[in-house]
């Protein structure tokens, strides 16, 4: 990188979190104003989108050539009191906490002490839901058994497609017009609201053009007082772009990035959108602007370079929003979740990789960064050079690019009704979550302790963790004659629990498209204008609502444990398991070997174990699969954790198969911490017997030992491992490349490891970010030191 970018990226490394009042004080003071009152719900938020677009600071940092912050500096990150309120409490956690703290100032806490708190207690979009959920829910999400991912964030996991690179601001107006014209008021009943929902897409549109205008006169300011020629040059250069991108369609590669930016910014303004909003398969996305101004001669690769590398550092100048309550301890890293995807197929199915995917390939090597989170779409159409380069920055260590199949996420799309041009142009967002992009509203409505499930059932519906019956009384497992008795237990609680859940998500669905719609999201998502419905309503195209399962392989090994023990081999009885178990299995010390070690394992090509995992799924699935959402889809199942495996763990006490009390689950779907034995070609074989083309996701981590990645022959194996496992259908793998030593040493001083990147869950952090637990947990993932061929 240049001296330019090390700069940039070193300011933004350096950057310290904290919390800006900025957003939370304009979104008040629109709120109490008389504007806010007497006008329907979208065009509210349409006019506090624009107030705070109008008024909000306009941050130009040194030598960027992209603009547009979403606080008013770098890592000043917004709150956002409509949907979920900070403490005072809150704040003070926040600004105190040993990892990764959020500076809280004097002038903050007053803002929010006099006037944000004041304003918004009791009017709360968490508040709205926790008074709408059943005592049942309630229960159920207090103990632990699921998650809602809409408590404190709002809907909006998704990528943008094709559109905001092929149209304007000014073209998607002319698209409201339309809209508007076609309207019915003889015949359809909701033409009024339509009618609305478009005016106030049309008021979102131009705040986005006026917005970026505001930051083309800062720059012809600044260019005025700049003394330097060449950043004088640039500074113009910038102002002009301002004028044409977001009204106009791009023209060019640097026009084409800072447009998506203000897209981006807008976003991520108007609500906090469960983060992960990200630009998609960028290369086919950039490739048509850097071929025509490379053959053109009016850019090199170069400077197209120098670009990409300022666009990456206004993402890592993104943290994302700290939560409130008791996750504001726990949530301690959290990154906004954008993932970048390379490669894939073209929508005639033909290879789609191309020299900007190799440039951008560069780029994530060199910048190494935490954001944005990168991955390649691997097709069998895709070349092996391009899956090996990939691996050979895997093998650096940072836990970047992850890699997904591309051929099961068609399939996945395809199964779930989208059409074969739009699946396509499709991939995966946030940590593995499969979407149609610019098409879909995919909704992730939570996170699902299936081990807890068995927990349940095994004491007959009531918590042994809070002494609570939360479940069905599903009868005494000494009772159970046969293990079918046992499975038939856990299929009624798990019944129970998906359709409470699901109860929860559609209340929650209504909740926000009566209160919260989303018009400028519903801009550029196809076929929000077309309809005149807001994306958090239905408009899209495509509408998926899904449930995130946790703990499948902690789950197989208990279900394994019982089956092989107390029902067939009979040699631990039901009673003397329990009793072991409620005391954490002290004094039975020997049963717990007997588990741990003399028990088939998940993860080691061993179909006795594995055949629970198949159950699991199959089960889960058909519990979940095609049940309604509210917006005219469904929902459905994917299996990712992010770092929920270690919250589920901390409420369960301990597990038929061996594991103590309060310690983590399995995560995503990678076998129990330390029980694959058998190296990772075994492990991949095991989890590829579940169905994964029936999922919206599925995340697999796997451990290396550096030294395995000392020449090319063991990079084709690595790269020979991913494309057995994607013929066998799997979805995404991801590599930790670090060994358990180095991780050990980091906890013991972490100053000497300020560095050092981890693979997490569905993305990277560093590791003297994580808390103990996670940390922990890490650790103890198997570490392989080879592939057998």
């Amino acid at each position: 990188m240049n001296e330019r970018i090390k700069r940039l990226r070193q300011a933004s490394l350096d950057a310290p979190n904290c919390l800006s009042a900025e957003r939370a004080l304009l979104i008040t003071e629109f709120y109490k104003s008389d504007a806010a009152h007497g006008v329907s719900s979208p065009l509210m938020r349409a006019m506090a989108f624009r107030y705070i677009l109008s008024n909000k600071f306009i941050c130009v940092n040194p030598d960027e050539l992209i603009v547009g912050e979403r606080g008013p500096a770098p890592k000043a990150t917004p709150t956002y009191p409509e949907i979920n309120l900070h403490s005072m409490k809150d704040l003070e956690i926040l600004h105190s906490r040993e990892k990764v703290s959020f500076q809280v100032d004097e002038e903050f806490r007053k803002v929010y002490s006099e006037k944000v708190i004041p304003f918004w207690s009791g009017k709360t979009n968490r508040e709205r839901i926790f008074g709408n959920m059943t005592p049942e829910w309630l229960a159920a999400y207090d103990a632990g058994i699921f998650t809602e991912f809409q408590e404190q964030r709002a809907p909006g996991h998704t990528v943008a497609g094709e559109k905001i690179f092929r149209k304007g601001m000014l073209d998607i107006i002319d698209d409201i017009y339309l809209a508007k014209k076609e309207l019915d008021f003889m015949n359809d009943p909701a033409a009024y609201d339509k009618r609305e929902e478009l005016r106030a897409m049309e008021i979102a549109a131009r705040a986005l053009i006026d917005f970026a205008e505001r930051y083309a006169v800062k720059l012809d300011r600044m260019a005025q007082m700049e003394t330097d020629l060449v950043r004088k040059s640039e500074l113009h250069q910038m102002a002009e772009i301002c004028r044409r991108v977001p009204a106009h369609a791009p023209q060019t590669f640097h026009e084409a990035l800072q447009h998506y930016w203000f897209v981006h910014v807008g976003v991520i303004t108007e609500l906090n959108p469960w983060d992960s909003f990200n630009p998609g398969r960028l290369d086919q996305h950039l490739y048509p602007f850097f071929r025509k101004e490379i053959d053109e001669g009016a850019l090199t690769k170069e400077k197209a370079t120098e670009i990409l590398q300022s666009f990456w550092v206004k993402f890592n100048n993104h943290p994302s929003p700290p939560k409130v309550g008791v996750t504001a301890l726990e949530s301690n890293t959290y990154t906004d979740f954008a993932l970048i995807n390379l490669g894939g197929v073209k929508p005639d199915g033909s290879d789609a990789v191309n020299e900007l995917s190799y440039l951008l390939l560069d780029v994530i090597e060199e910048m190494r960064i935490l954001q944005p989170s990168s991955m390649v779409q691997v097709s069998k159409k895709n070349p092996e050079r391009f899956l090996r380069r990939a691996v050979n920055i895997v093998k650096t260590g940072f836990g970047q690019p992850s890699l997904f199949n591309t051929d099961a996420i068609i399939q996945e799309l395809v199964r779930q009704g989208k059409s074969l041009v739009d699946a396509r142009n499709g991939g995966a967002s946030g940590c593995v979550e499969t979407g149609a992009f610019g098409t879909e509203a995919y909704f992730l409505t939570g996170y699902f302790n299936l081990p807890k499930i068995l927990e349940l059932t095994l004491h007959n519906g009531r918590d042994p963790h809070s002494g609570r019956q939360l479940g069905l009384q599903t009868g005494d497992p000494g009772q159970f004659n046969a293990y079918e008795d046992l499975l038939e237990a856990f299929q009624r609680q798990l019944t129970y629990f998906i359709d409470l859940k699901i109860r929860g998500n559609n209340t929650i669905e209504r909740i926000y498209a009566i209160h919260m719609p989303v018009p400028f999201l519903s801009l550029i998502i196809d076929d929000c204008v077309a309809r005149g419905i807001d994306y958090v309503a239905g408009g899209a195209r495509y509408n998926t609502s899904y449930i995130q399962g946790v703990g499948l392989g902690s789950i197989t090994d208990s279900l394994t444990a019982l089956r092989t023990h107390v029902f067939e081999k009979k040699d631990i009885a039901m009673e003397q398991l329990l009793e072991a178990m409620r005391r954490n299995f002290e004094g039975y010390e020997d049963l717990r070997y007997r588990l741990l070690y003399e028990t088939p394992k998940f993860g080691n090509d061993d179909d006795v174990a594995d055949e629970q995992a198949v159950q699991v799924f199959e089960r889960f699935f058909k519990t979940v699969d095609g049940k309604p959402n509210t917006r005219g889809g469904v929902h459905r199942i994917n299996l990712l954790p992010t770092t929920s495996h270690v919250y589920f763990g901390s409420v369960m006490g301990a597990m038929p198969d061996g594991r103590q009390a309060g310690l983590p689950l399995s995560e995503g779907i990678s076998p129990v911490q330390g029980a694959d034995v058998h190296g990772p070609t075994a492990v991949v074989k095991s989890v590829a017997k579940i169905d994964h083309l029936r999922t919206g996701g599925t995340l697999l981590n796997q451990k290396f030992s550096p030294d395995f990645f000392a020449d090319d022959t063991a990079i084709a194996k690595v790269a020979a491992l991913v494309r057995t496992y994607f013929r066998l259908d799997g979805h995404h793998i991801q590599f930790n490349v670090v060994s358990a030593d180095t991780l050990r040493k980091a906890q013991e001083t972490p100053e000497d490891y300020r560095d050092l990147i981890v693979r997490v869950a569905g993305y990277s952090d560093y590791f003297n970010d994580l808390g103990k637990d996670l940390q922990d947990e890490i650790i103890r993932r198997t570490e392989h030191s080879e592939v057998t061929s």
